[in-house]
């Protein structure tokens, strides 16, 4: 006989229960679970039935071959970096990321590339093959060994791939195919494992480099289970302002390489186009001789990103000041007002104190304590920094600067983007390669900083 299991599964955190509540008990939100029916369990008197011909013996770890994964280039320098070094054949990536943000039209453009070695399979569940050739010429992508298939049912899609024997296989979106095995509607959360999970067999089985599409919630994350992202090897995130051109590629999980590196990108009319340096992106219509600014250099990965820090210190009408911060931790923030208030005497507490980060950047090192506190401190004193001086350093609670990790590769960013003088950690400075044309300002406390920059 066959036993009918049934397990509710939450579209947020992936937690499964028993039965159905209006809470989820792990992540504490409402309404998020989803039932999800199993009738693959045989069973005879309380006990699973096992084939012995499809059982595989466990082997020595010692027997394995254990060869280097194959990497090859997509074509795309910023989304080879974000992969660790270019996909891994065998791998399965998701890519997630609001609507109109640019993930198919990333995973389109690649296909110029990919196609001149190997063969690519395009399954489009939201488009038509008119639709998709429209695009394509749009961008400028019409390669001759690109494969094009308008499927949304799983069977039909892996039988295409069986055939084809494809080297690359792009899916867009998850959230759109279907097993016609399962009664759940397409998009909920037993399709959606389901057809990840046939997609996960496909790629080890046969080595084939899997690309899928994923929408998002309001939140910001994959729809469906959560546990979709961990039977992934990649979860790459697709960020960027509706109002701004520029967009942010971000590795969430990989297995094959880190998780601190940034795409950048922008897009046009012709699609998205690379952006090779960051820094001078973020730092284009800084304004000149404006107090409450200040350079930032931060580590994204391996890569040094200079970002401006704004802040407005404004006499508050109420009896509790107000503090926003965008673009940095709200808590750091708040620690690092009582810090200045503290040990370098700046009356805050009657202030209200608003932090913005310019370009959409998340500073969330420690590396940019610094030049926040130098923001505010020029906007509480209504004085300019020089346009031509960044800061680089943690501050702690005593008022101390602290050093912070790849100093020579900030300061070397630093003078590359034409900055002339930089504000740098006492300790740990004696040893470091300073270049000849920047000059640097070597400070013990937050006190000797802020007298410094202004």
């Amino acid at each position: 006989m066959t036993k009918v299991k049934s397990v509710f599964f939450c579209t947020e955190c992936g937690n499964e229960t028993p039965k159905w509540q209006g809470r989820c008990p792990a992540c504490g939100q409402w309404n998020t679970l989803q039932e999800y029916i199993e009738k693959n369990l045989p069973i005879s008197k309380g006990k699973i039935i096992v084939n012995p011909l499809d059982s595989k013996s466990p082997g020595h770890i010692n027997q394995i071959d254990s060869v280097d994964e194959i990497r090859f280039t997509t074509g795309i320098g910023e989304l080879d970096r974000v992969l660790g070094g270019g996909a891994v054949a065998g791998s399965l990536v998701l890519v997630g990321g609001a609507p109109g943000i640019g993930k198919s039209t990333l995973l389109l453009q690649i296909c110029n590339s990919l196609c001149a070695e190997r063969k690519v399979l395009y399954v489009s569940g939201e488009e038509s093959e008119k639709q998709l050739k429209l695009r394509a010429q749009r961008i400028g992508v019409m390669p001759e060994e690109l494969y094009v298939l308008c499927e949304t049912n799983l069977s039909n899609v892996l039988s295409a791939a069986e055939r084809l024997s494809p080297d690359v296989l792009i899916v867009d979106s998850i959230q759109t195919m279907f097993n016609e095995t399962s009664e759940s509607t397409p998009g909920s959360v037993s399709q959606v494992r389901d057809c990840t999970m046939a997609m996960m067999h496909l790629s080890k089985m046969q080595g084939i480099t899997v690309f899928v599409v994923g929408h998002i919630n309001k939140d910001g994350a994959i729809a469906g289970p959560k546990v979709l992202e961990h039977m992934v090897d990649c979860v790459l995130y697709f960020e960027g302002d509706a109002n701004s051109s520029y967009r942010l590629l971000r590795a969430a999980k990989n297995r094959f390489g880190s998780t601190n590196e940034i795409g950048v990108f922008e897009m046009g009319d012709t699609g998205l186009t690379e952006v090779p340096n960051p820094s001078q992106m973020l730092l284009e219509g800084r304004p000149e001789g404006a107090s409450g600014t200040c350079v930032a250099c931060i580590m994204e990965g391996t890569r040094p990103v200079l970002a401006e820090v704004q802040a407005l210190v404004a006499k508050t009408s109420f009896n509790v000041p107000r503090r926003t911060a965008d673009g940095f931790d709200f808590n750091r923030a708040a620690l690092l007002l009582a810090v200045a208030e503290k040990r370098a005497g700046l009356k805050l507490s009657a202030f209200d104190a608003y932090i913005n980060v310019i370009g959409g950047l998340n500073l969330n090192e420690p590396g940019a304590d610094l030049p926040v506190v130098l923001a505010v401190a020029s906007s509480y004193r209504d004085k300019p920094i020089l346009d031509s001086l960044a800061a680089i350093g943690e501050i702690g609670l005593t008022g101390e600067i602290r050093s912070v990790s790849n100093m020579n590769q900030r300061l070397s960013e630093v003078s590359r983007l034409g900055f002339k003088y930089c504000i740098i950690p006492r300790n740990g400075s004696e040893k470091l390669e300073i270049p000849s044309d920047l000059t640097v300002y070597r400070v013990k406390n937050l006190h000797e900083a802020i007298e410094v920059a202004m």
